[in-house]
């Protein structure tokens, strides 16, 4: 029996999606060649990438209203970077919720001025900073929706007029939004909708071409745009397996009912980590993200008994980051509501042991 992965990325994927991955790796669409081993600029995997990105668009509700979806590589830390040499000519605001808006601040600081409009940095992040203002004259604001880390989640984004950027790598297709507020989206593939190696970037062509710098050719978006996602050689068998996550997604019915779920399997976890008198949840109740749920034991000497019951019961990836310590289970889309009910039952067990 498959385990019940709550791993906070790579992420647990579809079992058809990863059915079609594997026989795709052996002989992909009856061509007698392996997909890993077929030219990327052969018809059969243009098709893939196309639709890749089509269905990225479609799903996200942004077809038709100046978007293009890429898929590059470098994971979201390359974003870090590629979002300033495109887009700081001056200055930029940044919203800090974690240790990812962190590294990305980092990036930005080395090609013009940052203002950090807020950080939660006070309280180990367990908060999203709320009541701040962000200036008018900056070149874009930057938010990160999910921190995988610390277990935090933005639920109403602020209302900034300007260039809108948002790092969605662990909530990205788990929820409804109106993405149509955001000019520059990136996702790293692994938390939510593929394999490790492939980084989903939809942007709106509109705000390129502003800053004064020269920009290295694999690090600027427009040669990417007019390249296709082709400018090099992508990670195919990444894009392959996201394209087909995002088949099963739009086969279920898409983002409204993913989130649906989603919500169900958030809803079971914190009732009981607020029932149960063993745990502790660690981020702010309103600020709770619904993919990576945070959470502590109240007495840490029951560490070892908690840890053999969700082994035994064949949970995977339940430890914390260090950061933080404790628990952590992420519960991205393709977890079933089970494994979710399998994890309360072990908190309940270990309440009955105690």
């Amino acid at each position: 029996m498959k385990k019940h992965n709550f791993s906070a990325g790579p992420c647990i994927l579809p079992q058809e999606v990863l059915q079609k991955a594997s026989e795709a790796v052996l002989n992909f669409n009856n061509e007698d060649l392996s997909l890993i081993e077929m030219s990327h600029r052969s018809a059969a995997f243009v098709e893939v990438i196309e639709k890749a990105r089509s269905l990225a668009l479609e799903l996200l509700g942004l077809e038709n209203k100046g978007y293009k979806a890429l898929f590059l590589q470098g994971g979201a830390s390359m974003q870090f970077l590629m979002v300033t040499y495109n887009l700081l000519n001056k200055k930029a605001a940044y919203l800090n919720t974690g240790t990812w808006s962190d590294k990305a601040i980092k990036e930005a600081k080395m090609f013009g001025e940052v203002v950090e409009v807020a950080t939660s940095k006070d309280k180990n992040f367990s908060y999203i900073p709320k009541g701040f203002t962000v200036p008018a004259d900056v070149d874009y604001f930057h938010t990160t929706s999910n921190n995988t880390i610390y277990g935090t989640q933005i639920k109403d984004f602020p209302d900034f007029k300007g260039i809108n950027v948002c790092d969605m790598s662990s909530d990205i297709f788990s929820r409804q939004l109106d993405f149509s507020k955001f000019d520059l989206i990136y996702a790293g593939a692994q938390k939510n909708m593929g394999p490790a190696g492939t980084t989903l970037v939809i942007i709106k062509e509109d705000i390129l071409g502003k800053v004064e710098r020269e920009i290295p050719s694999m690090l600027n978006y427009q040669v990417h745009l007019d390249k296709d996602s082709m400018f090099n050689t992508p990670s195919v068998f990444a894009v392959y397996t996201s394209m087909l996550t995002l088949e099963w997604l739009k086969d279920l019915g898409g983002i409204p009912f993913i989130e649906k779920v989603n919500n169900k399997k958030a809803a079971l976890l914190y009732s009981e980590i607020d029932r149960n008198p063993l745990f502790k949840g660690f981020a702010d109740k309103e600020d709770r993200s619904n993919m990576n749920v945070t959470f502590n034991l109240v007495d840490n000497t029951l560490k070892e008994t908690f840890d053999s019951l969700w082994q035994e019961a064949g949970i995977n990836g339940l430890n914390g980051h260090r950061s933080v310590g404790g628990y952590r289970a992420s519960m991205y889309n393709a977890l079933p509501l089970h494994s979710v009910q399998v994890l309360v039952d072990v908190m309940q067990e270990l309440e009955r042991k105690k």
